[in-house]
This record gives structure tokens, C-alpha cells and sequence, in this order.
């Protein structure tokens, strides 16, 4: 055969498997990514001509949907307005999705059951390509109840069931309207308000969480074993950390304290000290158990959610790094910055005898003809500690709602287990953001809760506690 034929067919064989390597790529091994690509807009230009799935709360609301407009056109609508808002998210052909929306694009837009059979019959017949229906686990009713509860203020509220992690409350404030998205400009206008209303905060960036990072503390140092409940700590204020005296709230001064007393009273010096006769690896295991240091393992874009743990500017940092003081950092401070989903997180794994599991905004998700193809199930995340450290510590966050910084939490009929939480943001203000955790009821919990304001005139006791009341309230009596 002749010499420049045989390489003029190598190169044409060569070409054509190029062609097919490239195009398997992208239309079978990429084709998921592909879709879940921020920058494709063929998902969202779908939508003018696909009846998008509609995404229920648990109780049926209806929280997204298509109509159908007079050109044949689907568009988007969203019938509890803002309610849920950041959660759910939106879809518009102009915009990036966000939310629920965008992490089940897939489901909703009817991609994942277009290769079903009963889809390709349909499909034959003409019949137009349908979305899934995605129910979630949230609560309409108590998400109000955290909405009125923080008000005019900047913050969030996350409650989940701490037996299966489904999510009820995902509140953040504040919040928009996501049937006013139906422009870019009206996109812009809000992308730039100075209160950042697109902000998930229940999700996104992140605050010092106070005394409430205490009851990490707490678990490293009762499930290792080099503390129990009873173990006795100066309380004294003053006492050098790393270097820098470190002082108590009002500069209060104590003697001997146990660890619970000192949970109780919420004494920075007992839980520094405490960090720093652990170790900064010992702590940075028990943090990793708890979730810290990577995105939570949520339902929901992965790029809309931050990791909860120390940074160096915008760098995250490990816990055992040279640059953290490891006693601030047991106490809630030094460069900490946590979602309040997180702190749930660690508010659910104690409540739930030291057995985190994953969270989750979907139930399940429903075809056009009625059939359940996925349901999520429960499953462990990690396991934090042992389930005497889970019954110490909830002994100990007890006492904090009955006779400590607590009180403000106490529900009627109902032992409820708690830590508040208070970080400076102006040194020598009274302008903090305060937090609250906890879970109800002690004995067999069915709600764990984090609360979290910014920039309030007071402390977490005052402002954060009693919002976590009445959200746990709504959650357990409807």
C-alpha cells in the first residue's frame, strides 16, 4: 500500500477517535457536571418549554411552580413569596439558579426520568417532557414563627430533627421576594443592597460563635477522658492565654469551678484553659467529627455554602496551625468564623447520643405520574462521641437553661438543654452577634436549633434565646 495513504488513514483514524473521546466526555462521563455548570444555560432555557417540577414543603405548600403564560412559555412563580426565599432559591431564564432549585435542577426540569421508558413512550407520542416534584422537609409554620421572631434584625435560624437531620427551619434575614427576580436589573439592585438580602446566612460566610463553640470544648475534654463534669478549673479573671491575660464577661472573677459550673456561668478563663491542656489536635479531631473545616453535607450547591472553622484572612486554616490560640479558639474566639447550620450540627450530634447525621432539605422527590423515585434516608454522618459524653453534656446544657445564662429558653412542660453564645464585633461596645443552641426535649429530642444575630446592643441570652424558644415552641406544639 502506499506510504502517504497509510499515514493519511492513520491521522484520519487518529482524528476520528479523538472525536469520539471528546464527545463521550461531554455527553456521557461530563454530562452531570455539564448540567450542574453555573455557566449552562440550556437548563434554564428549558424551562420556557418544560413544566418544571414544583417544590412542596412538607405539609403541601406549594413553594415553587410553573404557569404556563399566553405564548406557550413556562415561567417560574413562587406562591409563599419570601418565606423561603434563600432555601429554596430561584430559576429564571436571565440568572443563575440558586437554592433547591439549582441542586435539583436535574429532578425538576425532568432530566433524571427522560431516559425511563415510560418518558421515551411519552416523548413518542408527543407528549411534553414533564419535572419531578421535589418535597422537602420544611416546616411553613415554624419557619413564620423565625421570621417574626428575629424582625428587623440581620440573622438566621436553622432547627432540624436531630434523629434523621431534616431540616424544618432554614430562616435568614434579610430576605427578598423571588417572584421580583424576573429581570437582571432587579437582580442587580438587590446583589448590591447594603443589607444583603441574597445572603443565605444560614449558610454563607459566617460569625464568631461565642460560648457556644463551649460545647465542643466540653465534648473533647469529657470524651477523651482527661475531664469529667466534676473536674475542678480557676475560674479566676485575668488568667494569661497564649501569652494575653484573658478576661471573663464583666471581668467576674471565680475560684474552683467544675466544668458544668463553668458551662453554666459561661467563664471564658475554665474552657481556655481547658483548650489548651487538650491541644490544638486534640481539638481539630473532635471539630472534624462535628462537621468543621469543610462545607456541610447539605442538599444544596456546594458553592453557595462556606466551611465553618478558623481563617487567616479569607484563607480557611487548620486548627492545629502555629497562627491559632488554641484557647481562644475553645472558647469561641480568635479567628472563627461558623454557619449556624453548623452549630445545629453540634446541638443535634449531643442530642442525638453522639451520632451526627447528615442533613438534608429533601423528603423525597415524586415523577408526574405519582411514583416515589427517591426517597432520602437517614444516615450517620459521623460519631462525635460516646453516648455517656452525649448524656453528661446534656446534663450540663440543662443546667444552663434551668439555672444559668439559659433561662430565656425555658419552654413550659419541656426540659429543654442549651448554650448561649456572645462575640464582641466592637471592642469596648455593647454591639455584639449572639448566638443560641439547643435541642428539645432533653429526654428524647425532636428539635435541635441554632440561632445566630448581628450587631445587637446585648448578649445572646437576651436576644438569641428567646427566638430559639419560640421556633422550638412551634416546632414540638404546632
Amino acid at each position: 500500500m502506499n506510504k502517504p495513504i497509510v499515514r493519511l488513514y492513520g491521522l484520519v483514524v487518529v482524528l476520528f477517535a479523538l472525536l469520539v473521546a471528546f464527545t463521550s466526555r461531554w455527553t456521557i462521563f461530563e454530562a452531570g457536571a455539564l448540567r450542574q455548570n453555573a455557566l449552562n444555560r440550556r437548563g434554564l432555557l428549558q424551562q420556557e418549554r418544560i413544566r418544571r417540577g414544583r417544590i412542596l414543603a412538607a405539609d403541601g405548600t406549594v413553594l415553587a411552580r410553573s404557569v404556563r403564560g399566553r405564548e406557550g412559555a413556562y415561567r417560574r412563580t413562587y406562591p409563599a413569596g419570601g418565606l423561603f426565599a434563600q432555601t429554596v432559591g430561584y430559576s429564571y431564564t436571565d440568572l443563575e439558579q440558586s437554592g433547591v432549585e439549582r441542586y435539583r435542577n436535574p429532578a425538576l426540569d425532568g432530566e433524571t426520568s427522560a431516559t425511563n421508558p415510560q418518558a421515551i413512550l411519552d416523548q413518542l407520542q408527543g407528549k411534553r417532557r414533564q419535572g419531578d416534584e421535589v418535597i422537602t422537609t420544611l416546616d411553613p409554620a415554624a419557619q413564620r414563627t423565625a421570621l417574626a421572631a428575629l424582625g428587623e434584625h440581620r440573622g438566621a435560624v436553622v432547627a432540624l430533627d436531630p434523629r434523621t437531620g431534616a431540616i424544618s427551619v432554614m430562616a435568614s434575614t434579610p430576605g427578598y421576594d423571588p417572584n421580583a427576580l424576573r429581570s437582571l436589573s432587579a437582580y442587580k439592585r438587590l446583589e448590591h443592597a447594603p443589607d444583603s438580602p441574597l445572603v443565605n446566612r444560614a449558610l454563607q460566610y459566617g460569625y464568631a460563635p461565642g460560648s457556644t463553640f463551649k460545647v465542643v470544648t466540653a465534648t473533647a475534654a469529657i470524651d477523651t477522658g482527661q475531664y469529667t463534669p466534676q473536674s475542678q478549673v480557676s475560674g479566676r479573671d485575668g488568667i494569661v492565654v497564649s501569652g494575653v491575660p484573658l478576661s471573663n464577661d464583666e471581668h467576674e472573677s471565680f475560684g474552683q469551678l467544675t466544668l458544668t459550673e463553668g458551662l453554666v456561668k459561661s467563664v471564658n478563663t475554665v474552657y481556655a484553659q481547658v483548650a489548651e491542656h487538650l491541644g490544638s489536635r486534640t481539638l481539630a479531631r473532635y471539630m472534624n467529627r462535628f462537621g468543621f473545616d469543610r462545607r456541610p453535607q447539605l442538599d444544596y450547591p456546594g458553592e453557595q455554602m462556606s466551611l465553618s472553622g478558623e481563617y487567616l484572612g479569607q484563607r480557611p486554616l487548620a486548627p492545629s496551625s502555629r497562627y491559632v490560640d488554641v484557647g481562644r479558639l475553645g472558647i469561641g474566639q480568635d479567628k472563627l468564623q461558623v454557619v449556624p447550620l453548623q452549630m445545629a450540627e453540634v446541638a443535634a450530634a449531643v442530642a442525638n447520643r453522639g451520632r451526627l447525621m447528615v442533613p438534608h432539605l429533601t423528603d423525597r422527590i415524586v415523577d408526574p405520574e405519582g411514583r416515589t423515585v427517591l426517597t432520602v434516608a437517614p444516615r450517620v454522618q459521623s460519631v462525635v462521641m460516646k453516648p455517656s459524653t452525649a448524656a453528661s453534656l446534656t446534663a450540663m446544657m440543662e443546667a444552663v437553661v434551668s439555672e444559668g445564662t439559659g433561662t430565656a429558653a425555658q419552654i413550659p412542660g419541656v426540659r429543654v438543654a442549651g448554650k448561649t453564645g456572645t462575640a464582641e464585633t466592637q471592642i469596648g461596645t455593647a454591639v455584639n452577634n449572639v448566638w443560641f443552641i439547643a435541642f428539645a426535649p432533653a429526654a428524647n429530642p425532636r428539635v435541635a436549633i441554632a440561632v445566630t444575630l448581628q450587631a445587637v446592643p446585648g448578649q445572646g441570652a437576651q436576644f438569641a434565646a428567646p427566638v430559639a424558644r419560640q421556633v422550638m415552641e412551634t416546632v414540638l406544639h404546632g
